[in-house]
């Protein structure tokens, strides 16, 4: 086929035809686009164009008398004429996209190249003893093959690069992170682990905490049983969004520290932000059975009991919070759990014991006047709401402070009905 046309669709426009046809069609065709389109009829400096124009002619005329000795009975019918203009079609646009491909292959590898290989028409300044090495700050890259070192800037400030070939392809980096490879010595796991570490940490410095735990993982691999591995690889994970690994890892470093506190509270953390309360409730129980000195601890099992509704299990909690040192969270939290139980008194006392603890805590002096309001202490109450509202306006505190108003005038009046007579 010619160049120039696309497909038996084209073919046909060119001979000015339509299906279906047979080979007698074709070649009157021929005959009339040939006294057309002569170069002898060409106007003055036109015969070029006749001459290219006749030849695709020719050409088209060729093909679809072939398309019609090829036919069942010699004709080439107006569907056949479709099934091989849509297969042309098709094998153009895979054409088309491998072309693409390939152009934008070759586009990224020559973006590659200039930020990655900026001394690669420049003669190396050094020659290389050791051929291979890999970077330690991307040892995921693996061993390259270093092609020259090369230096930059004055005496005074002089800097070395190496170029190295990886399988991800050629990069620049600063000679001081390579470390170069003997095969003929074994390398250290202590060694692949310090390697995988110490990238992971740079990564994580810079936010990407999927690279990190990537790293991490061959890091791992290397060492199944480095609890310092396990727990970096955990945050990383848990930072990176990928709770289901995260879960996996603080499991593998709670198998490895069985006497430590530490794996099970992330682990409480981690399925809590997986929604998986009860998951969470006792990972933070084995935390505090671990550590029964922290209050912290016990302040969280009190809250995800609060949460799954075992009141029981949260006042137990949060009182031994309360004993080990009380904060004015876990306060709040415990007045809650008096006031699930109904036991106003406990729930008056925890939440004035946080108002002492954090006196500009809103949050407490709010607890504090709600749970005074459902006592006789009114006044008290009122205090307390003027308080809460003078640290942070609450619409919620303001409308019990009005209601608590409108009771305090019939109290004093009650009070002194009896003076007055």
């Amino acid at each position: 086929m010619a160049p120039g046309i696309l497909d038996i669709e084209q073919a046909l426009l060119l001979l000015e035809l339509e299906p279906p046809f047979e080979q007698r069609d074709v070649q009157l065709a021929r005959r009339r686009q040939a006294k057309r389109w002569h170069p002898d009829l060409a106007p003055p400096g036109k015969q070029l164009e006749h001459e290219r124009h006749l030849k695709a002619i020719n050409e088209a005329a060729d093909q679809l008398e072939r398309l019609a000795e090829g036919s069942r009975g010699g004709k080439v019918s107006r569907n056949a004429v479709k099934v091989s203009a849509a297969a042309a079609r098709a094998a153009r646009a895979e054409a088309g996209r491998k072309a693409y491909e390939e152009e934008q292959r070759r586009r990224a590898e020559a973006a590659d190249r200039q930020a990655n290989d900026p001394f690669g028409s420049r003669v190396p300044d050094h020659s290389v003893v050791h051929r291979y090495a890999r970077c330690l700050s991307y040892p995921e890259w693996g061993v390259g093959s270093v092609t020259g070192i090369y230096f930059t800037g004055d005496d005074l400030n002089t800097q070395q690069w190496a170029r190295v070939k990886f399988q991800l392809g050629v990069r620049t980096v600063p000679a001081g992170s390579l470390q170069f490879v003997d095969f003929s010595k074994p390398d250290p796991g202590a060694d692949r682990v310090q390697r995988f570490v110490t990238a992971a940490q740079h990564a994580m410095a810079e936010g990407d905490f999927a690279l990190a735990a990537q790293r991490l993982i061959y890091a791992r691999d290397a060492e199944p049983r480095n609890a310092a591995v396990l727990r970096l690889m955990t945050l990383a994970f848990w930072n990176a969004g990928n709770l289901d690994a995260a879960a996996r890892s603080v499991r593998d470093w709670a198998r490895v520290e069985t006497d430590r506190a530490t794996p099970h509270r992330f682990a409480s953390r981690i399925y809590e932000d997986m929604r998986a309360l009860e998951l969470a409730a006792e990972a933070a129980d084995r935390a505090a059975a671990l550590a029964p000195a922290d209050a912290a601890t016990f302040e969280r099992v009190g809250r995800l009991r609060l949460r799954l509704h075992d009141r029981a299990a949260a006042l137990r909690a949060l009182e031994q919070a309360r004993r080990l040192g009380p904060t004015a969270e876990g306060l709040l939290d415990l007045a809650l759990a008096y006031q699930l139980v109904g036991d106003l008194g406990a729930e008056v006392t925890a939440a004035e014991q946080a108002t002492l603890l954090d006196p500009e805590h809103p949050g407490a002096w709010s607890r504090y006047a709600h749970a005074l309001a459902r006592t006789d202490r009114v006044t008290d109450a009122i205090a307390a709401s003027e308080r809460a509202i003078a640290l942070a306006p609450d619409d919620e505190v303001a409308d019990l402070l009005e209601r608590l108003r409108a009771l305090a005038p019939r109290e004093l009046g009650t009070a002194g009905a009896p003076a007055a007579a």
